[in-house]
């Protein structure tokens, strides 16, 4: 058997990052051009549309596109896809350039030239109907909502050319990788049905058991971590790579795991980014997203298993990628071990269920974490990035204390 076909009509990769001569000659012409700044979203999304990740986009969407993904869940050639991928300027410099002309585009932390844009188009969006469409509320609590209504008045459309992947291939060696390496390691390895586990979070048992089921099922599992930005409060992406090192190493039967990463800001858009994570799931070789409790979700915006449900509603060829659809998990102490709502016939009192939220409030007060809930080596990578965090608030307290 071989692995799903990538995204899209031509069900080939359409990785849009140049290279070698023809990457030194466009570096060069972006010196001339006019230069549109891009927020972290934004260039995450670029780095995407490079590696082929979010095959078979050619860049940034026009008004067309925008609006039958936001209302229909499809673009205007028909392609499926869940979520706008939009790159938005303020009204001068979108004044200033003409349709047809080429942009540099430049990432606003780094200052770093990402890509040029051919501008085909230029429009103004209804930003509170975007976000009613995909975030299911218009709340500026909700951190998606929020960069979405902070965006610059009008959105400039057109094909990229990618030439830079920014810091993730240098600060995540080993474990960013491109769509075309996936495929080849798990072809390497004999892998055709794969099932990814997304996470940006570290794993606990409830995710330990999520991908186990997954292994029962599939060849492999491919947990594949967020490496962009999260919400305030959530752990960094290297304390989280050792945490899920540790578990692998420990609790895993060797070459039934592979991990790797990915360059996107979490938009928290629960049902809708479920969608978006198969749709690039399947561009990097995997049959099956796992799909558990709240997948991608913030707050109280979506119903626990509103992710799963949406699947349902979507044409059946949609996606090659399928959900694979879990209950909570948690521990059982009358089972004596991992259960889900679909396997335990006892009350809560007997199951162990901590949120993250809980975990997170837990480790940095200096509480003990109940070791049914996470594996002891776990705790000890997480409790040793707690006490770094208390250690530099105390000394930043010392030093103003101090009148530095």
């Amino acid at each position: 058997m071989a692995l799903v076909n990538p995204h899209g009509k031509e069900k080939k990769l359409k990785p849009l990052l140049v290279e070698g001569d023809e990457r030194k000659e466009l570096l060069e012409k972006a010196k001339s051009l006019t230069q549109v700044r891009m927020t972290s979203r934004e260039t995450g999304d670029l780095i995407m549309l490079g590696i082929g990740g979010f095959t078979p986009l050619e860049g940034f969407m026009g008004y067309d596109d925008w609006k039958g993904v936001c209302d229909e869940m499809k673009m205007s050639d028909g392609t499926f896809w869940p979520i706008p991928i939009t790159l938005s300027t303020n009204k001068g410099q979108a004044d200033s350039i003409k349709e047809g002309e080429d942009v540099a585009l430049v990432d606003e932390e780094s200052g770093e030239v990402m890509g040029i844009m051919t501008v085909t188009e230029k429009y103004t969006i209804d930003k509170e109907h975007e976000c009613k469409q995909v975030f299911k509320t218009t709340d500026t609590e909700h951190p998606g909502v929020a960069k979405v209504m902070a965006q610059e008045e009008v959105n400039l459309a057109g094909p990229v050319k990618v030439l830079s992947e920014g810091m993730f291939p240098e600060k995540f060696k080993g474990i960013y990788m491109r769509p075309a390496e996936t495929r080849k390691a798990f072809e390497e390895k004999g892998w055709s049905t794969v099932a990814a586990f997304q996470t940006r979070n570290p794993m606990h048992r409830s995710h330990e058991y999520l991908t186990k089921i997954a292994i029962e099922i599939c060849d492999g599992v491919f947990i594949h971590m967020l490496l962009g930005k999260l919400k305030p409060g959530d752990i960094p992406a290297e304390v989280r790579q050792r945490a899920i090192d540790t578990l692998i190493e420990n609790y895993y039967v060797k070459d039934t795991i592979m991990v790797g990463g990915y360059p996107l800001d979490m938009r928290y858009a629960g049902p809708r980014e479920a969608l978006l994570h198969a749709v690039f799931r399947q561009n990097y070789g995997c049959s099956h997203l796992i799909v558990g409790r709240d997948h991608a979700g913030v707050g109280d915006y979506y119903g626990p298993f509103d992710a799963q449900k949406i699947f349902d509603e979507i044409p059946a060829d949609a996606l090659e990628t399928k959900p694979l659809k879990i209950d909570w998990t948690f521990y059982c102490y009358k089972c004596d071990g991992m259960a889900s709502m679909k396997t335990c016939p006892h009350s809560k009192e007997d199951r162990l269920i901590l949120s993250g939220t809980k975990l997170r409030k837990m480790l940095s007060e200096g509480e003990d974490v109940p070791d049914k809930f996470s594996r002891p080596e776990v705790i000890e990578i997480l409790k040793e990035y707690y006490a770094g965090l208390k250690e530099k608030v105390e000394i930043k307290l010392h030093k103003y204390a101090e009148g530095e």
